[in-house]
């Protein structure tokens, strides 16, 4: 198991398919990047092939719609084995990124090389090798040489092995990829709570996907309400307690991310964390032989959220 190498073949697939998947593909300095949603259109397809990069080809993602009452919406249907490796060691924006007149948080298993951060990897007890590393980016701009060659020499990789997949967040692909991450802010609660997470031995997840409905700041908050109000999750594995790890267990709950942002004067790290969780989850506890559920999808915050009343 090598998840920057499975990353990089995702990488490689989406270049032979650039026309198809209505992305482009650049090089900066020696690196190739891979826009799905920046200057290019993209389309949910590449969104769905960014998220399994994102999770090192250890998760599988498929569309669907979905009636949610007020409306039938796309929806992610994600399968993820090996999930705190998947989730937590490579999809999590664990990796700030910083560069002149450029900000993004860094996803992809490029963060494992880097050991970004390297507290992650002590508690997963998971490190590889590799010659070549992806990482993803969510911004509206492209990151210039600079920042590449810092990225390479974290990674210890040349330049030229190392692919970068940029999508911003008002952007198809973009809106995919995040509601992907729905596994991901479940496993992110129960480590949060203190709980170990290397025994789920596997995931499922779905969440709807964001319509388009404004710019980059306005859909940071529809696309967490997508998660938030509309995700379900079913964990296997033993020692997590799905009634802790609901949304609705937050004093935010019942308000849309933006005005929860608002509030916090638009500083995340004002923002309650337990907010950070799917709508409903469900734990298959196979030491215990047990089900345990909790939460439901809220449709009338994803209705308020997209601006229909």
């Amino acid at each position: 198991m090598n998840l920057n190498r499975s990353a990089c073949e995702i990488a490689r697939e989406m270049i032979s398919r650039q026309d198809e998947l209505g992305i482009g593909v650049a090089k900066v300095g020696k690196a190739t990047l891979i826009d799905c949603g920046v200057k290019a259109k993209g389309s949910f397809a590449a969104g769905v092939l960014f998220a399994e990069a994102c999770m090192g080809g250890l998760g599988e993602v498929t569309l669907r719609m979905r009636d949610y009452g007020f409306a039938t919406l796309p929806a992610v249907e994600v399968a993820v084995r090996r999930p705190a490796i998947a989730c937590l060691g490579s999809q999590k924006a664990g990796w700030s990124i910083k560069g002149e007149g450029f900000f993004s948080l860094g996803s992809g298993p490029a963060r494992i090389l880097a050991k970004k951060p390297k507290e992650t990897y002590e508690a997963l007890g998971y490190e590889e090798e590799s010659k070549e590393a992806l990482i993803a980016l969510e911004a509206g701009k492209y990151p210039n040489e600079e920042v590449v060659q810092s990225i390479a020499e974290a990674c210890g990789v040349a330049e030229e092995n190392l692919y970068i997949l940029i999508a911003r967040t008002s952007s198809l692909a973009g809106a995919v990829q995040i509601s992907a991450r729905v596994v991901e802010t479940a496993l992110y609660k129960a480590q949060h709570l203190g709980y170990d997470t290397t025994g789920i031995h596997s995931a499922l997840g779905t969440a709807p996907v964001a319509p388009l409905v404004g710019d980059d700041a306005k859909m940071m908050g529809v696309t967490n309400d997508m998660i938030i109000y509309g995700g379900e999750v079913y964990l296997a594995g033993e020692g997590i307690p799905a009634e802790e790890l609901p949304s609705s267990l937050s004093p935010a709950y019942g308000k849309t991310f933006e005005e929860i942002f608002r509030e916090a004067n638009y500083d995340f790290y004002k923002i309650n964390p337990a907010i950070f969780a799917p709508a409903k989850v469900v734990v298959n506890d196979v030491a215990e032989n047990k089900l345990a559920s909790a939460g439901e999808v809220n449709a009338e915050v994803l209705r308020r959220s997209l601006g229909l009343g």
